[in-house]
């Protein structure tokens, strides 16, 4: 596997026109120092609870017309 990962590494950094240092502390900085992306459960766990149940019931759609009147 380590062999794979050195092959990787140096097709890469031709790719990029680097040497294979300068590609490794770029793929470092770049994994490093992103924000770290939020999970679907953290997002939604943050939203505030500012709505009623039925404020997202289903509309059937003999009632639409009846929602803006």
């Amino acid at each position: 596997m380590r062999l794979s990962i050195v092959k990787a590494l140096k097709s890469r950094a031709v790719r990029h026109g680097r040497s294979a240092e300068a590609e490794h502390r770029a793929l470092l900085a770049e994994v490093l120092l992103q924000p770290r992306r939020c999970l679907l459960a953290e997002v939604l766990a943050a939203m505030p609870d500012v709505a009623e149940d039925a404020d997202f019931s289903r509309v059937r759609e003999d009632e639409v017309a009846s929602v803006f009147d």
